[in-house]
């Protein structure tokens, strides 16, 4: 199937118009994290010239057919070229390859900016489809969070495939892992550090019917349409408040950036962020993506509620790597009830190595 059709009933078809909708929202959904918007509209881009078409619903598939998840694992100061569309290619060849499934369709890990059109450049180069039903409806940290609660399937053995750097051929990296999912999944963290802090990963091939229970169905044309608002025109802070009303409210602030510490630590980003507002101050603590939002000590927002920052003057979407101390910003928080989650960021277990992580309770 090498041309993928976007012309059944129910397909989303994606035109070059509608790249930065998809950027945009995507952006917006990563809540600090889920990649630079730069590289997802690179990629996206190249897509389309490719030959992407469009996303497929989930209802489309049996219950049986195997979809396989595509994402990029590291840290987001590593820098956004490190990881090449051949590498995301390769990355699912190699899982197919090792493991002799048929995979019927690519699911994102996450929405990002880069979350967001992962899969694509795959689909137009494999012919395999694109489905709207990524493993969570909004980008996380750890890749645990994107495995849709398989962590908690004591059977299941995970495939994970990996690649980086090659458009260099002294820097090409690439790996196969299966066992335990969370043996599995830290190896592939200390990969993406071998590799230079980035890495392109397919993994966890799973019934369309297990996707449809723990996923997050729909979250890609969210995403979409959630662009497409807050390209409207108008003044900054008007755009923001239609995405705060798009997703269902929420609370808006502005600030100047005082304060950044951020370090890299076991594969991502790690620090924190102090606002000055007036007489008020407000603390950002991110692992990657903004985990807790706090007025003074008084906490507003935690993961996975959506906490999202934005340049003050032109509204665009600032992820946690890109902060700078005195840069003035517009700081946007959602709860987590208005969003489209996968199982994974719903799990207690994992949502508590958030505090270990950045020293704050969940």
């Amino acid at each position: 199937m090498k041309n993928v059709r976007a012309k059944k009933k129910g397909w989303l078809k994606v035109l070059p118009g509608d790249l930065e909708a998809f950027i945009q929202g995507g952006a917006i959904l990563g809540g600090g994290g889920g990649g630079w918007i730069e590289e997802g509209r690179r990629l996206g881009r190249l897509s389309l010239e490719r030959g992407f078409l469009g996303l497929a619903p989930l209802s489309f598939f049996p219950g049986e057919a195997l979809l396989l998840t595509v994402s990029a694992v590291g840290a987001p100061s590593a820098g956004s070229r490190l990881v090449e569309p051949e590498d995301y290619i390769r990355a699912v060849e190699l899982l197919i390859e090792k493991t002799k499934l048929k995979i019927s369709g690519l699911i994102p890990s996450e929405v990002g900016a880069l979350g967001v059109v992962n899969g694509w450049v795959q689909s137009a180069a494999l012919g395999i489809p694109v489905v709207d039903a990524p493993c969570n409806g909004r980008a996380h940290p750890l890749g645990l969070m994107g495995s849709m609660g398989l962590d908690r399937e004591k059977e299941f053995i995970s495939y994970q495939a990996v690649a980086a750097g090659r458009r260099k051929k002294e820097k090409c990296f690439e790996a196969f892992f299966s066992g335990p999912l969370e043996k599995v999944s830290a190896s592939v963290l200390e990969a993406a550090r071998a590799a230079g802090g980035m890495i392109a990963v397919a993994r966890n091939p799973v019934p369309a019917s297990y996707v449809e229970k723990n996923g997050s169905p729909g979250a890609l044309e969210m995403a979409f349409r959630l662009g497409k608002r807050f390209l409207r025109e108008g003044p900054p802070e008007l755009r923001i408040k239609r995405v705060i009303h798009f997703l269902g409210g929420g609370y808006m602030t502005s600030g100047r950036v005082r304060k950044k510490r951020l370090e890299r630590e076991g594969g991502l980003d790690v620090g924190q962020v102090e606002l000055a507002s007036g007489s008020r101050t407000f603390e950002l603590a991110f692992w990657n993506e903004y985990m807790t939002l706090e007025e003074q000590g008084r906490r507003l927002a935690t993961f996975p509620d959506l906490i999202m920052t934005f340049e003050r003057e032109t509204a665009h979407p600032l992820i946690s790597a890109q902060l700078r101390t005195g840069q003035d910003v517009f700081l946007m928080a959602v709860p987590s009830r208005f969003l489209r989650l996968g199982a994974g960021v719903k799990n207690r277990r994992l949502l508590s190595r958030i505090e270990k992580a950045v020293g704050k309770k969940s």
